[in-house]
């Protein structure tokens, strides 16, 4: 007979709501992100109250055998562990009680903001709110007025204010007062609105004994839009139930990030997310690059055992939270983040991946706390690293694995030193002869903007300081964060100019848009050269600059020479392997003792 791991049965949405906020189901709280708009709040309500389906709520039971005396969100609830953990069906509880309860919610940008949505019930139509239905006698502005009425046990008082208001309004605008038929119309619907507490949702009951590999398949399995269930999802649902002061700090981190104020997580690289946080976390603590075995610690699981307890749970809640303090020091990160832009990557327009730039965080950290690199030793190996993984895609490819297969190899290291030949190793055995000569030229035949390649050629610029062409001002300076910007005082120009490529018959915008035809220029001189045949543009600057001025501001942007006397694809080949060339160069002076 098949093993039975879940319990299928029809919940009341004011059931599951009480039980949220009794803290007997585990909601993660409402500090991380409620990426619902708020007309599919409007579309929920609507589906709601005419008795449409909205799907499932998944619930994961806790082990039997776990006693948890840590408090979820605030300590005022009166379950202090939970028993069941929303892992399906968060968007759709958070929506509810939001705009049914009036509670606040983040956006994505970690702003605190209301849901409020509208309801006339003499059509029984939902709205998103605006000022027209705050003035409007015939829309109750926000719903959560009405359930705040009928829990105080004034829906009667609330149904004739209603009406009440409504037939001053109608008299007021020279129309008849409301008729009978409208006045049960209201009452009608109003009940209604107030009856969507009973809607009943199907809801999966997953039994504690089910596996994490279980909950997962399950959720693919009755997901109509197949939505994996990830790692992180789990994390941040067990971190925000199960410690929410750990929850809430990452989360406070992540939105300091986005606001520029000094003494806070801001930068111009990223945006960071919680998944980021716990990543960084989940390796400094535990030398795991796979967030799967993090989510089987956190929820108390001795990975031995395969049993469940308090005393597991909360070693390892404490390692995490040992780690995260580490990972969100201030010092530490905007120290990392000045070694980001010294090797280039100054902004987050010239970053590619955002693994690279967290993986590589954890490597500082590991590299600073555990084997105590020495600060200028440990900023130029991993400014090494970093250009090298960021140019390289070296985190693109399963970029667990690859972190695994590092941490596996520093588990045998014990000095600063074996930290840093071990990284070098991964550094020369990228950065090869072959790799510069053969590999990255290669990479480079792409009309992608946002190719590694082609953004480690501007890194390469940084780290150069090479003048912009035809100019006298490093790119660096233009892509600096706090100068006036790409669109306003840099352009991206075409060296062979793409009309004038239409005209000798090369009509394909992938060929004429290959990066190597890319080159920054400061607005006037774009302006000016514009159109211009290379034979042109070419003998026009090289008699403003003069000879050696031209010269050296052709090699400083990789562009040959001859370039305007050479055919299309034959400057495309040479200008690749000039560009490849450029960024071993920057890579040769970050090496530099």
């Amino acid at each position: 007979m098949a093993r039975e791991i879940f319990t299928h049965i029809n919940r009341k949405v004011g059931e599951l709501l009480s039980d949220v906020s009794t803290g007997r189901i585990g909601l993660p709280d409402l500090q991380r992100p409620f990426v619902w708009q708020d007309n599919k709040v409007r579309n929920l309500l609507d589906s709601m109250i005419k008795g449409f389906p909205i799907g499932y709520i998944m619930l994961w039971e806790s082990p039997s055998d776990f006693e948890n005396t840590l408090h979820i969100g605030n300590n005022d609830k009166s379950y202090t562990s939970p028993r069941d953990l929303v892992i399906d069906g968060q968007q759709r509880l958070t929506a509810l009680l939001a705009a049914i309860y009036g509670i606040k919610v983040k956006d994505e940008d970690y702003k605190e903001r209301n849901i409020k949505i509208s309801f006339n019930p003499l059509t029984c139509e939902f709205a998103v709110w605006s000022q027209a239905f705050e003035r409007s006698a015939e829309w109750i502005s926000a719903i959560s007025s009405a359930f705040e009425a009928a829990e105080l046990h004034k829906e009667t008082y609330f149904r004739r204010a209603y009406i009440k208001n409504l037939n001053e309004a109608r008299v007021r605008s020279g129309q008849p007062s409301l008729s009978d038929d409208e006045e049960i119309r209201i009452e009608e619907n109003i009940s209604a609105l107030l009856d969507l507490l009973y809607y009943q949702i199907p809801t999966l009951e997953v039994r504690a004994k089910a596996s994490e590999e279980d909950v997962a398949e399950i959720f693919v399995r009755v997901n109509s839009g197949g939505t994996k269930l990830s790692e992180k999802n789990f994390i941040e649902t067990l971190l925000s139930v199960y410690d929410n002061k750990i929850h809430k700090g990452i989360n406070e981190f992540c939105l300091a990030s986005r606001k520029p104020a000094d003494g806070t997580a801001f930068n111009h690289i990223i945006e960071v997310d919680p998944v980021h946080l716990i990543r960084a976390s989940v390796g400094l603590a535990f030398r795991r690059a796979r967030l799967r075995y993090a989510y089987m610690l956190l929820r108390g699981k001795d990975l031995e055992t395969q049993k469940f307890s308090t005393e597991v749970q909360e070693k390892n809640l404490s390692l995490f939270r040992e780690a995260l303090s580490i990972v969100t020091n201030l010092n530490n990160w905007h120290t990392f983040m000045n070694i980001m832009a010294n090797a280039g990557y100054l902004r987050k327009s010239l970053v590619s991946s955002e693994n690279a730039v967290i993986f590589s965080y954890m490597l500082f950290l590991i590299g600073k706390t555990q084997f105590g690199v020495k600060p200028l030793e440990l900023r130029k190996i991993m400014s090494r690293f970093i250009f090298m993984a960021t140019i390289s895609g070296y985190f693109t490819d399963s970029p667990e694995s690859t972190v695994e297969s590092l941490l596996t190899d520093m588990r045998s290291l014990s000095t600063p030193e074996d930290f840093v030949n071990l990284l070098d190793r991964e550094i020369t055995t990228t950065f090869t002869d072959d790799y510069f000569n053969s590999n990255l030229p290669s990479n480079l035949i792409t009309s992608s903007t946002v190719s590694p390649a082609w953004k480690g050629y501007l890194a390469a610029l940084n780290v150069l300081h090479h003048n912009v062409l035809f100019s006298n001002v490093p790119t660096v300076s233009f892509l600096t964060p706090g100068a006036s910007g790409l669109k306003a005082a840099l352009d991206v120009h075409h060296i062979f100019p793409k009309n004038y490529l239409a005209n000798i018959g090369i009509l394909e915008d992938r060929r004429r848009n290959q990066v190597a035809n890319y080159t920054y220029l400061d607005y006037q001189t774009n302006i000016d050269i514009s159109d211009d045949a290379p034979q042109k543009y070419a003998t026009k600057y090289r008699a403003k600059l003069g000879d050696e001025a031209y010269v050296l501001s052709l090699a400083q942007n990789a562009i040959p020479e001859d370039f305007e006397n050479m055919d299309y694809e034959e400057f495309l080949t040479a200008r690749r392997l000039l560009m490849s060339k450029l960024i071993c160069k920057a890579y040769k002076y970050l090496s530099q003792d």
